[in-house]
């Protein structure tokens, strides 16, 4: 959607900002520019909107040369958040978000709906906040407003300069999952600039890394985070991250297991199966025969349902075990079929149909817990008794 090709800038005074960029910013996704103060990141940006002009190479959106195109129709067709906000302090909030929608002459009851509606989406009452002025709003409700001001007039580009930057931890963090959602409803093509590695991560479909006025790196955040393309990289992504994302692989399901679970052979009495898991505090049993086959399971319920019956067995009331895992699959195989079959727990079988064990919610976040103890511990110390 938006190419910049060849692209060099170099001001009056013979500083070369922009070496020879040649970037493409993908229709419907977040392309974060990062990098150290000076790298030319919002210079680049800035190029899109022709608040820059290239010394050579061209700017194309959708195709065409935005040097041939009027500045002003250009920037009112594109969303522009910066750090400041930049709320006009004398007009209220709902006269501040439609400012483009008006400069563009649109109905004006479109307007008005398009801006109660976005105040919502925002979690910005419109009854409440509409009438309000800058002042009367925090500086994570300003900075709300400045984002739904560039969404009102429904351009499919939108700029942001370290929108969140001046932002308290807790708030920045609320506006970058904003963010996110807005952008799963919304899908606008939008270029972000920051110099937090830890924002570019969680919000990026894209990440372009530059210092120096160059492209140093460009891909996916896995990608990246995975392939640091020199030391410069790794150095600026920070070794923890690297760490964190070198030494922890998708574990295999027999190393999260439970191998002792709760068994029965299929020759218990009902009422020997209620008191087995009365005892274990359990509602179902897994039922294995001696060679340890995987035969079926029983739940509470339908022990208590048949239990009338005297003389009846595990075996005669259990059903089929409809879903298991073969041993050697990996962990977030095992997840997704508990998580698409709601299960609340998934045998491990050999290649035999063999019993080995069990995997559950709780042994999963064990294992999570012995991988990550501090974010255990953090969790733990917020949990009530």
């Amino acid at each position: 959607m938006i190419v910049l090709d060849k692209v060099n800038k170099v001001y009056d005074d013979g500083f070369h900002a922009l070496h020879d960029i040649n970037l493409e910013f993908k229709k419907g996704e977040i392309t974060v520019l990062i990098g150290p103060s000076g790298c030319g990141k919002s210079t680049t940006m800035k190029l899109i909107n022709a608040l820059n002009t290239p010394s050579s190479g061209k700017v194309l959106i959708n195709g065409k040369n935005i040097a041939d195109m009027n500045p002003v129709e250009l920037r009112r067709d594109i969303g522009y958040v910066i750090q400041s906000v930049g709320l006009f302090p004398h007009m209220n909030i709902g006269k501040n978000v439609a400012i483009v929608p008006n400069l563009k002459k649109l109905d004006k009851d479109v307007t008005d709906r398009k801006v109660d509606e976005l105040l919502d989406m925002v979690g910005l009452d419109h009854k409440v906040y509409r009438t309000r002025f800058p002042s009367e709003l925090s500086g994570g409700q300003q900075q709300r407003v400045g984002v739904i001001r560039a969404l009102a007039a429904d351009q499919d580009i939108i700029l942001m300069d370290e929108p969140f930057s001046a932002l308290d931890p807790i708030s920045r963090e609320q506006l970058q999952d904003e963010l996110i959602r807005l952008q799963l409803e919304l899908n606008k093509t939008i270029i972000f600039v920051t110099h937090d590695m830890d924002e570019a991560i969680k919000i990026a479909d894209t990440i372009v890394l530059m210092k120096d006025g160059k492209v140093v790196q460009q891909g996916k955040p896995e990608s990246i985070l995975r392939h640091p393309a020199n030391e410069f990289v790794s150095n600026f992504i920070g070794q923890k991250r690297l760490q964190s994302e070198s030494t922890y692989e998708i574990p295999l399901v027999d190393e999260v297991m439970i191998t002792n679970p709760v068994t029965a052979f299929p020759s218990r009495g009902l009422a020997e199966a209620i008191k087995m898991m009365e005892a274990k505090r359990v509602d179902s049993l897994l039922i294995v025969d001696r060679e340890k086959m995987l035969r079926g399971a029983v739940s509470i319920y339908r022990v208590l349902d048949q239990y009338g019956e005297e003389g009846k067995t595990v075996a005669d009331v259990m059903v089929p075990v409809q879903y298991s895992v073969a041993s050697g699959s990996s962990l977030s195989y095992a997840v997704e079929i508990m998580d698409n079959h709601q299960l609340g727990n998934l045998p491990v079988v050999d290649s035999n149909n063999r019993f080995l064990g069990l995997i559950t919610r709780g042994s999963v976040v064990k294992h999570l817990a012995d991988v990550y103890p501090n974010a255990s511990r953090s969790a733990s110390d917020g949990e009530g008794q």
